[in-house]
């Protein structure tokens, strides 16, 4: 049985296709609140409820000279400014537990970044804010290894996770999305989010820094909502070519429209509505 929970104004795991959508990074404020804005013109048109995602520092990029982001609070305070003036629930990855009380303080859920999954103290104190807590499953895990994740947030008492497939390691420079993981991460109890930008990344494969290949976003997309994901994870950008963080497996923004509108008649199809 699937624990559904409330997000804002509305439920995830209760039926709808629940989007999450953002720049990979916070490049700028006027450049993060243009793309939120754009992001809900487009959900409110579908009538898709609407996560927003930003990161306010990118921890575990490639090379050490590559662009991070503005940082804990000057990132967080640009988050905060999305939730006032745009009007939408945000999500941001915490990297270590000193973050997460002053990211809890803005953010309406907590993502556990895949390579950290494992990191006890870190999902332990993000479940204790009571916030919802997102944990991306990592590359290296079988889905059911998801489990030991799920257990040690839930022993907080904090019943309300999400599990992100974002590709397993397929040889070097490559990942796969084996569509088995999501009725899997599902059996967990939790609501299953199909991250379709970084399952189309290619890790440090372009020496220093990834690659990628946004041509099949769409591809898996399609393929998450016909196996039953609760939610899709997207970064967009309006020049995905020029992204600060990226870019090679962004999703164009002006692409986001008709491919969101081809994902939720898909979804009500399925539903039989």
């Amino acid at each position: 049985m699937i624990n559904k929970f409330p997000i804002a104004d509305f439920m995830v795991g209760g039926g709808d296709l629940v989007m999450i959508a953002g720049p990979c990074v916070i490049e700028s404020a006027p450049g993060t609140l243009e793309i939120a804005r754009a992001l809900k013109d487009m959900a409110r048109e579908l009538s898709l409820p609407l996560i927003f995602k930003a990161s306010y520092d990118k921890a575990n990029r490639t090379s050490v000279t590559s662009f991070r982001g503005p940082g804990l609070h000057a990132g967080l305070e640009i988050l905060a400014r999305v939730k006032a003036e745009v009007g939408l629930p945000v999500l941001s990855d915490v990297h270590q537990v000193s973050e997460v009380e002053p990211a809890a303080r803005v953010l309406d859920v907590l993502q556990i970044p895949a390579f950290l999954c494992r990191q006890t103290d870190l999902l332990v104190a993000a479940a204790a804010t009571g916030k919802a807590v997102n944990i991306k499953k990592g590359q290296f895990l079988a889905p059911w290894d998801m489990q030991a994740a799920v257990d040690k947030v839930r022993t907080t008492g904090n019943e309300k996770i999400l599990l992100t497939e974002r590709g397993s390691m397929f040889g070097y420079n490559n990942l796969v999305v084996d569509f088995r993981s999501l009725p899997l991460l599902r059996g967990l109890g939790c609501p299953v989010v199909l991250d379709v930008t970084h399952s189309v990344q290619l890790p440090g494969g372009q020496g220093t820094c990834s690659g990628g290949q946004r041509e099949f976003i769409p591809v898996l997309a399609r393929a998450g909502v016909a196996a039953g994901a609760d939610a899709l994870f997207m970064e967009v950008h309006p020049d995905p070519d020029r992204a600060l963080c990226d870019g090679p497996n962004s999703l164009p923004l002006q692409e986001v429209l008709p491919l969101w509108r081809e994902l939720r008649d898909l979804h009500r199809f399925l539903r039989g509505l």
